[in-house]
């Protein structure tokens, strides 16, 4: 049986020991990451998983800096040349669900989980780490490793920005990449797109306000309730009316409540949900035409609307020559058949668009669907029952490592020839 590092020849020489070398590492990348999944931490302050990341680093020669507002490890590792600076990203946070995985090592903790993968990339980009340290020598620049806490809607990469993330090594970073694992994608399969590669994502709360009253007579009331039924209909009709099917924008009403019981009608009625879009332009347009509607709806219910639109994360946007240098690398590094374009782009959304914001780089996909799953009907990520294959560990260390390598250790080449 083979597994995603038994892989064929490699077509470039310079990474040609690359993934030996990080599945030497994987006893290690395995220990922390099972440490992180049983004692797992939500949100910007995550002291166990910092302690831990600074536990597993504390040989390296690395320069560490703590987080001030998040418990956020910035580690500097300088070549021994003078260069430029890249960024490899991992976040740390869990979510709110009870595992139901029957792990070994499943979650010690009532009601937080790491669903989405986030310790496999902490673990992955700490022997990352230190398979760069060891080659160190190669390295003409600096490689900043970028530990981040509060992905899960908590702008964990905005507080590292703001507190200098992108010029730890004391110049500002040039590039950056970040990894994801997916269970549904073959294991050991490296995936990435130019381009939009995930959503914006905002969310959305409407108060419509009526007057209350008897059910049994309605003309005395204001009844909010037909208007907020309304207002469902109406926004997925503004989204199909108004948003162009080339730059699409997904809307969905996800909370609808108001009543107490059979005979009151209530004074108030309540929506909420959420709106993503692959670009800013749709994203503003959205943003511009929801109150719109509400507020005509309501009024035409003579009901008075108040709503507010909560900002998410931007969309992620890779950088069309660091999404096909990544592709190159995974050929490289994996083989072609293991790295290929995504075919489009996901409507979930990610933080690291706020470092794609300021600095050239590619967001990448990693398969780590269990063996003997299909891909298609493995449990997703978020869900209480997700599962990542370990065996696709190897891949996400080489490829942090070959980015790194490939940026510091050798002139960019053109990828057109």
């Amino acid at each position: 049986m083979t597994g995603p590092t038994d892989l064929p020849s490699l077509p470039d020489a310079r990474f040609a020991g690359l993934l030996a070398e990080a599945q030497a590492l994987q006893a290690t990348t395995v220990e922390l990451r099972r440490d992180i999944h049983r004692h797992p931490e939500r949100g910007l302050h995550l002291p166990r998983t910092q302690a831990a990341i600074q536990r597993a680093l504390a040989d390296l020669p690395l320069e560490i800096r703590l987080g001030k507002s998040t418990t956020s490890v910035t580690a500097v590792l300088r070549g021994t040349q003078p260069g430029p600076s890249v960024l490899l990203r991992g976040d740390m946070d869990a979510l709110p669900l009870q595992e139901d995985t029957g792990l070994e090592f499943a979650s010690l903790e009532a009601g937080t989980m790491h669903a989405c993968g986030h310790d496999a990339h902490v673990a992955m980009l700490a022997s990352a780490a230190r398979l760069l340290a060891a080659h160190v020598d190669e390295l003409a620049g600096s490689v900043v490793f970028m530990f981040q806490p509060g992905e899960e809607g908590f702008h964990g990469a905005r507080h590292m920005i703001h507190e200098g993330v992108l010029d730890a090594a004391g110049e500002r970073v040039e590039r950056a990449f970040g990894l994801h694992v997916s269970a549904n994608i073959a294991s050991g399969r490296l995936e990435t797109r130019q381009g939009p590669i995930m959503a914006s994502t905002d969310n959305f709360f409407v108060r419509v306000i009526g007057k209350g009253g008897h059910g049994s007579a309605p003309h005395h009331a204001i009844d909010p309730i037909p208007a907020a039924a309304a207002m469902v209909g109406a926004l997925q009709t503004m989204i199909t009316r108004r948003v162009s099917a080339f730059d699409p924008a997904v809307l969905s009403v996800t909370r609808i409540a108001g009543g107490t019981t059979t005979n009151i009608i209530p004074e108030t009625a309540e929506l909420e949900g959420t709106f993503r879009t692959l670009s800013e332009r749709t994203r503003a347009l959205v943003r511009e035409e929801l109150p719109k509607v509400c507020e005509a709806i309501g009024a035409a219910h003579g009901c008075r609307v108040q709503l507010d639109i909560e900002p998410g994360y931007p969309v992620t946007v890779n950088d069309p020559v660091e999404a096909d240098r990544v592709l190159e690398l995974g050929r490289e590094v994996l083989g072609a058949e293991r790295s290929a374009p995504m075919p489009a782009p996901i409507m979930g959304g990610e933080d690291f668009s706020y470092v794609l914001q300021r600095v050239q780089g590619a967001f990448a996909f990693l398969g780590a669907c269990p063996p003997g799953t299909d891909p298609d009907e493995a449990a997703a990520n978020h869900s209480n029952r997700v599962l990542h294959d370990e065996s696709a560990f190897p891949v996400g260390v080489a490829m942090y490592t070959a980015y790194a390598l490939d940026a510091l250790r050798t002139p960019r080449r053109s990828l057109a020839g």
